[in-house]
């Protein structure tokens, strides 16, 4: 099966290509649903990490992040103000901690993206509304991916429901194609205005992540060059789902 490339360089798939994704996206989800489960207070993000690699290896797949420009994990983890990136090692997540859970999948030549936050035991209210908003704010750019329209009504509808919440979009990092390789164009910010950007097209896929700051939008990187943190240290929730856009409207990938 051949890739279609189109005029812009977006890669654009055939229907058969998009079961294969189907197929991928069911193990990242898998993935997910066992680590949200094993997530409670004392567990080591190493430990969060086994789960990972138990699960794939059940699903005879491959962790598309292991080893991807040297990443050393399974998973990225990230707790509070992490971002994104987080490097599993033995930290022990604590009751009222959120842990930021991002996995990627590789079975029959492609790949799938997801990510969750969940909270570590009982949480705050306000650790809570950030994890919401979050995942509402996601809901929100699927829905906008439809054919026709165009990247930046993406973007503007997970930028608005954020913002009207008094959140904050993360915007040094994106969301993105995705289908042989993890990255592919395009990118997609998770700000930007209506009208603005490529037209989608049916075939698409791509991956669709919001991170959301209580404070600032702006990051730092940690020595360890991959740990991405919120500048004024204050939490970061993460959520993410790849999907193809049809003729019918957004399909997510990433579920069971």
């Amino acid at each position: 099966m051949q890739l279609v490339r189109q005029d812009f360089g977006v890669i654009v798939k055939s229907p058969q290509e998009i079961v294969l994704m189907r197929a991928a996206g069911r193990v990242v989800a898998s993935v997910l649903e066992s680590l949200a489960k094993a997530v409670s207070p004392g567990v080591t993000t190493k430990d969060l990490d086994r789960v990972a690699a138990d699960e794939v290896e059940r699903w005879k797949a491959e962790a598309s992040f292991k080893n991807y420009r040297g990443f050393p994990a399974s998973i990225c983890t990230s707790i509070n103000e992490e971002v994104v990136h987080g490097i599993p090692g033995d930290r022990s997540l604590r009751e009222g901690d959120i842990v930021s859970l991002d996995f990627g999948a590789k079975l029959n030549g492609f790949h799938a993206d997801a990510a969750i936050t969940v909270g570590v035991g009982k949480i705050s209210r306000d650790t809570q509304s950030i994890i919401d908003v979050t995942r509402v704010a996601l809901e929100e750019g699927i829905k906008a991916a439809r054919v026709g329209g165009r990247i930046g009504d993406i973007s503007a509808a997970i930028q608005s429901c954020v913002e009207g919440r008094g959140f904050a979009v993360v915007r040094e990092y994106v969301g993105h194609g995705i289908g042989r390789s993890l990255h592919e164009d395009p990118q997609i910010p998770n700000f930007g205005n209506p009208g603005d950007g490529l037209i989608l097209q049916r075939g698409m896929t791509v991956a669709l992540e919001p991170m959301v700051n209580a404070g600032t939008w702006r990051t730092r990187v940690e020595e360890n060059g991959w740990t991405v943190v919120t500048a004024d240290g204050r939490l970061s929730a993460h959520f993410e789902h790849t999907i193809a856009i049809t003729d019918s409207g957004p399909e997510i990938l990433t579920v069971l």
